[in-house]
């Protein structure tokens, strides 16, 4: 099971995915039912096969799996009204939770029901405030083909400075969250703030002609047509176990991430929701997602043994170096931010 093949995954399923396996609202709702989310390829599989037994066997609940995408469950969530989900607990990006949170869609933790979050490090919990968990972290630093790069990136800005990475370089697109953050990146670097978008575009221009990609930057590099990109440490474990020359560095301004966070919406079985959600923070669920996805482990108590550090090497106090987003920000302009992208990034 590998990043890149479940990102590929979800591309193709993209199209094909309707309101998931619970397609009456409010269903679970009837039933007092725990329905939990994930996503297919491998997602699923390891849900059903390791996951959730695991779950049931420390608590005797079964959960039903419902499996979809962000914007199925948005809109799900949406045409079933607040306190009407069909879901117990949502895992998605936080671009998409931010929404749904400001819609009144999730309620708020209670601590005491899981104490797993005494143990998370801060960037488990910041964005939610409380409302909500990061239960998966992908770390994005940069990755390169070490047998076509002489001189090995260190910085975010060498992606601006260094000649060799001229026209060869890749980036994910406005559609991917990873996009959105390179904008407001390049926004922080060169203006000073993350919403200083103005010079932010001005510097992605910069680039000249870039490689892009939706979700899945592993073919590109695996043909040596992009040599250096924004890049998950997992989808690099993947490949360099494969055997490609490939590598990846934490820049010296801080790291980027995938998130997946775990919401309880409003209305859903509480008890059983929240046992979900302090079962996903804890050390042995953490360790068993970090073996499978090689994301870092967002609970301090696991420690990451000495054969997988160099797959998974952010951890400790490593987990203080993701940059901060405003997701509010980019959800308020997407319509204005996606235009001028397509009109300036790689033209």
């Amino acid at each position: 099971m590998n990043a890149p093949s479940r990102r590929h995954v979800l591309h193709a399923l993209a199209a094909l995915m309707g309101t998931g396996i619970m397609a009456v609202p409010g269903m679970a709702r009837a039933a007092e039912e725990l329905v939990v989310t994930t996503y297919g390829g491998s997602w699923e599989k390891f849900w059903r096969a390791t996951l959730l037994p695991m779950f049931t066997a420390k608590t005797r609940i079964q959960p039903r799996l419902d499996v979809g995408l962000g914007r199925t469950y948005m809109s799900t969530m949406r045409a079933a009204g607040v306190g009407k989900s069909p879901y117990g607990v949502v895992m998605t990006n936080e671009i998409y939770a931010s929404v749904l949170r400001a819609e009144g869609q999730f309620q708020k933790l209670d601590r005491s029901l899981v104490p797993n979050l005494a143990d998370v490090y801060p960037i488990a919990t910041a964005a939610a405030d409380g409302w909500g968990a990061v239960g998966l972290v992908s770390p994005i630093g940069i990755g390169y083909r070490t047998d076509m790069v002489k001189k090995p990136p260190k910085s975010w800005k060498d992606l601006w400075t260094n000649p060799e990475f001229k026209g060869r370089l890749g980036l994910y697109s406005i559609q991917n969250t990873a996009g959105k953050m390179m904008l407001m990146l390049a926004s922080k670097l060169y203006g000073g703030d993350i919403h200083n978008i103005d010079v932010g575009f001005k510097k992605l221009a910069e680039l000249g002609r870039v490689m892009q990609t939706d979700f899945n930057m592993s073919t590109m590099m695996s043909t040596g047509e992009v040599v250096v990109a924004p890049f998950d440490f997992g989808e690099i474990a993947r490949l360099r176990n494969q055997g490609l020359p490939v590598d990846c560095i934490v820049p010296e301004e801080g790291l980027l991430m995938w998130d997946q966070t775990f919401n309880i919406p409003q209305g859903a079985p509480s008890a059983q929701a929240h046992a979900y959600l302090d079962f996903i923070l804890s050390p042995e669920c953490q360790t068993v997602l970090m073996k499978e996805f090689f994301v870092s482990p967002v609970n301090r108590k696991v420690v990451v043994p000495e054969a997988l550090k160099k797959d998974v090497p952010i951890s400790g106090k490593d987990m203080d170096k993701f940059l901060a987003w405003d997701w509010d920000f980019m959800n308020k302009n997407t319509e204005t931010i996606t235009k001028r992208w397509n009109e300036v990034v790689g033209k």
